[in-house]
């Protein structure tokens, strides 16, 4: 980058340690003591890195509930000749965190948005899960009602996603009931003194967590679901008969499950409503 460019008014997107305040990268630090204003979610909890490494600089809060017109003055700002750094609380910005507007508004306006690399939970656990990195999705935080959380556990490919420690029991019990065997890895305090990497299957993660909920801040990946029956029309069509032999369905279609491979869920709701048959 040339000395013209430093000159001008630009937005540096500056990733920050997700617990461990001593995994902040060289040029993060070079880029905060550069800018004339730090964009940041929680001004104590960026004061406090800040402190810890000697940055004195101006702060302005940019968070969820002022991110439209914060925008707008920063990039006004940029306009003028401003570097502005933007960070989250920990990790990158706008990975589940405020950003995008910002970074949208810059684009936009045709300022320079320069990007450093640095600390991710997302990164941290999926590599740390021992589970596929080579296709892989991010969904945030995992969505509370059951149909939307069914869907979004569908997919092919591993998932890594944040979860509460409140609801981790109920989403790893509902995980268990789609599909026991699926891989898990539940990452607590990544990086912190706490860290801890639990892996195992869903039915197993299901029971530790129901008995003792975690505490801190939680990433789980969980292994890619596999492909169910093109047509589970003959398995229903089984499972029907063993209903009007006498069979109790839920029992009946974990036994047609066992011996077809068809989701145990999807067979009693195919049974409850025929609409649900792939064909």
């Amino acid at each position: 980058m040339s000395p013209e460019d430093h000159s001008r008014g630009r937005l540096i997107v500056c990733p920050t340690p997700i617990g461990n305040l001593e995994d902040i990268t060289l040029r993060t630090l070079a880029a905060l003591r550069e800018a004339d204003v730090i964009a940041c979610e929680d001004t104590r909890r960026t004061r406090v890195l800040l402190e810890r490494y000697g940055v004195n600089a101006t702060l302005v809060a940019y968070h969820e509930h002022n991110e439209q017109p914060q925008a707008r003055e920063l990039v006004r700002r940029m306009h003028g000749g401003d570097v502005v750094a933007l960070v989250s609380d920990a990790g990158m910005p706008l990975v589940s965190d405020p950003g995008y507007v910002l970074v949208r508004g810059s684009v936009a306006a045709g300022l320079e948005v320069e990007v450093l690399p640095g600390p991710s939970a997302a990164l941290a656990a999926l590599v740390a899960s021992g589970l596929p990195a080579d296709h892989w999705r991010f969904e945030g935080f995992l969505p509370r009602k059951r149909p939307q959380l069914e869907r979004v556990l569908s997919g092919p490919e591993t998932l890594v996603a944040f979860e509460s420690p409140q609801r981790l029991a109920k989403t790893l019990a509902v995980l268990a009931e789609l599909d026991p065997q699926r891989r898990v890895a539940v990452c607590r305090e990544l990086t912190k003194v706490h860290e801890e990497v639990r892996r195992g299957t869903a039915a197993e993660l299901a029971a530790r967590y129901a008995e003792s909920a975690p505490r801190g801040e939680i990433a789980v990946v969980i292994s890619g679901a596999s492909k169910a029956p093109a047509d589970i029309g003959p398995a229903v069509a089984a499972l029907e008969r063993l209903v009007e032999a006498g069979a109790k369905p839920r029992a009946a279609a974990a036994v047609v499950a066992e011996l077809t491979g068809a989701a145990p869920n999807a067979l009693y709701r195919a049974l409850t409503n025929p609409k649900e048959i792939q064909r």
